[in-house]
């Protein structure tokens, strides 16, 4: 009898373990506004001209025990672009640069998940943008986890990675100190 106990009680471990090892899918905390798209260029090589996506959506799946099969989906809306200059917005949303009437979205999709080291990550993935679809490759950081004051279970994660312009039809050439952007990623997934 004491042996049955013992037994069930090692099967009853591994499966609680086992379970706690899973891979848990978040959806990307956009209505507490704990989620950033952000981005960064060079402005004529005197200064840098930020600005951000204000509407995004996404999901991720995030496997701590196995890193690598952590997966990654977002979806932006190009014209909710702020630099905090409605001018320079227009513009940034014409055909020059991102040309949000024939490209309302841009999508990140990743492919793999490569650990880097403690709590870091290269995540690889297809961004299309501007109607271009690309190989990138995003160095992410793990930030923390834990339980929320609501109930909930959160993981929040940071990254960037630097696009070429011309690579996704930019054509608008911003001088020699401008050839290409750096996306900054800030998110924090709400665990489904």
């Amino acid at each position: 009898m004491l042996k049955k106990t013992f037994a069930a009680l090692a099967l009853g471990t591994a499966l609680l373990s086992a379970g706690q090892a899973m891979a848990a899918d978040y959806a990307i905390d956009k209505e507490g506004q704990h989620a950033f798209v952000n981005f960064k260029i060079s402005h004529l090589g005197y200064s840098w001209l930020y600005g951000t996506f204000k509407d995004f959506d996404g999901s991720f799946t995030f496997d701590e025990k196995n890193p690598e099969a952590s997966k990654v989906n977002v979806t932006l809306k190009t014209e909710s672009v702020d630099t905090n200059h409605a001018e320079r917005d227009k513009h940034i949303r014409s055909a020059d640069f991102l040309n949000v009437s024939k490209n309302p979205t841009a999508t990140f999709k990743s492919t793999s998940v490569k650990s880097t080291g403690k709590d870091t990550a290269d995540i690889t993935g297809d961004l299309t943008l501007n109607g271009v679809t690309k190989p990138v490759v995003i160095a992410a950081k793990f930030i923390g986890q834990g339980d929320d004051p609501w109930g909930g279970y959160r993981a929040g994660f940071e990254g960037s990675t630097k696009l070429k312009l011309k690579d996704f039809n930019i054509e608008k050439d911003l001088g020699p100190a401008s050839q290409e952007v750096e996306l900054i990623i800030s998110v924090e997934g709400v665990r489904k």
